[in-house]
């Protein structure tokens, strides 16, 4: 009978204000990644609001409420030999510490990374039309603009995107996981 090591998972959390270029980081690392033959699922936070956490609001309970369950699912899978690459706001220091604790509870690595994207870059790239939509009066509740985001205090990374490219963020985030023996 022969054994395969199974390989390590680890939860990379990726957090920054509404159109900082989570996801476009996430979808580039997760291909790189994938095409290396890693096991990876890039959780995104649009997706898992519209299935997952689908009416839930955007109050703190609930924005901590979405967050929880995404740490939930993130570390399942990382404990099983996953990279999980997780694309959301979390814009409460209090919730992504939760998650950190339950990975690390597990003995799971967990990775926080933060996409230090000034508002006013965001609002230009404004990929969703939410920082328009708030500026016209028609949206309350904007991560960054009316509504708090606590940035990260001691992140593994920060990426200023104004100052790369999405494929150099990537980069700089497997350069973490290789650093750490996690690819």
């Amino acid at each position: 009978m022969t054994t395969t090591a199974r390989a390590q998972g680890a939860t990379v959390w990726l957090t920054g204000l509404p159109s900082a270029g989570k996801t476009t980081i996430a979808r580039h690392l997760g291909d790189r990644l994938k095409a290396e033959g890693h096991r990876v699922e890039v959780l995104d936070g649009d997706e898992i609001r519209r299935f997952l956490s689908a009416g839930l609001g955007f109050s703190r309970a609930d924005r901590n409420t979405n967050v929880q369950r995404i740490g939930l699912v993130s570390e399942v899978l990382a404990r099983n030999g996953v990279l999980s690459v997780v694309p959301v706001i979390a814009p409460y220091a209090d919730s992504r510490e939760a998650v950190r604790g339950r990975h690390e509870a597990s003995g799971t690595p967990y990775i926080e990374v933060h996409v230090a994207t000034p508002v006013e870059v965001c609002s230009e790239r404004d990929v969703k039309g939410l920082y328009a939509r708030q500026a016209a009066g028609r949206l309350t509740g904007l991560t960054g603009v009316d509504d708090p985001y606590e940035p990260p205090t001691d992140p593994a990374l920060v990426l200023p995107t104004q100052d790369q490219t999405p494929r150099e963020s990537a980069a700089a985030v497997y350069a973490v996981l290789a650093e750490r023996g996690l690819v």
